[in-house]
């Protein structure tokens, strides 16, 4: 227990003092969200419809697959590490605090913006709000999985940077919340239907929980959780 509280309280400092955290979580979603609901809503007044799950679904894989990778390597890549070593504090409890910080984080600013849209864009709410928020926390879960198997492989900054990007841009243009992804060429379609932002939106558009849209991003869940198990367990052998 001391050692999880020791992970906890450096988590809650390296948060205070992370920029990066502030903008990928807060700044840039809630910015896009103010632009982009603003243009769609002009030009597309059913956009209202769809404007939070769409605009969720950007700030949540924003925040995952840019804001947490970096976080994970500044953890396992520098001296942290060891200060984690020397307090007998097991590596793996870096992962657990970082993903627990950012899915409070991504939880808040869903929450916000599902505050914010029907007061300035006039856009309609989940008809079920407690059962939306149990949909976009197992979307969160799955992104941050994603983004916490980037941030334990590459530890260079400048390469995990450019991975994200690569990651989360198709995330973005594939997943329908832009546009819809009927008028993607078959091929796209299909690689769209890989990453977890595409099913996740679908989830949250979706009136329960529809296992349709559910069993992809467990899979996704399932696959990413061995892989970060594995490159904990290699980081402890290392």
């Amino acid at each position: 227990m001391s050692a999880f509280l020791y992970g906890v309280v450096l988590q809650a400092k390296l948060d205070i003092r992370s920029k990066s955290l502030l903008i990928t979580c807060y700044v840039v979603p809630l910015l896009f969200f103010v632009m982009i609901g603003g243009i769609f809503t002009s030009l597309l007044p059913e956009s209202r419809d769809t404007l939070i799950p769409s605009m969720t679904t950007m700030g949540i894989s924003m925040g995952a697959l840019i804001g947490v990778p970096p976080s994970l390597s500044e953890i396992y890549g520098s001296d942290i590490k060891n200060v984690y070593k020397a307090n007998g504090v097991p590596l793996f409890l870096g992962l657990v605090t970082v993903f627990l910080s950012s899915l409070l984080h991504l939880l808040l600013m869903s929450a916000i913006l599902c505050a914010a849209a029907p007061l300035i864009f006039h856009a309609a709410l989940p008809e079920n709000l407690p059962l939306y928020f149990v949909r976009l926390a197992i979307f969160i879960t799955v992104s941050l999985s994603v983004g916490s198997v980037l941030g334990l492989t590459i530890k260079n900054q400048a390469k995990l940077t450019m991975l994200s990007q690569l990651v989360f841009l198709p995330s973005i243009m594939l997943s329908g919340i832009l546009f819809s992804s009927e008028f993607l060429p078959q091929p796209l379609q299909i690689i769209g239907n890989i990453f977890p932002a595409t099913w996740g939106y679908r989830l949250l558009l979706s009136d329960g929980i529809s296992f349709h849209d559910l069993w992809p991003l467990l899979v996704i869940l399932a696959v990413t959780t061995v892989l970060c198990g594995f490159l904990c367990k290699k980081m402890k052998t290392a």
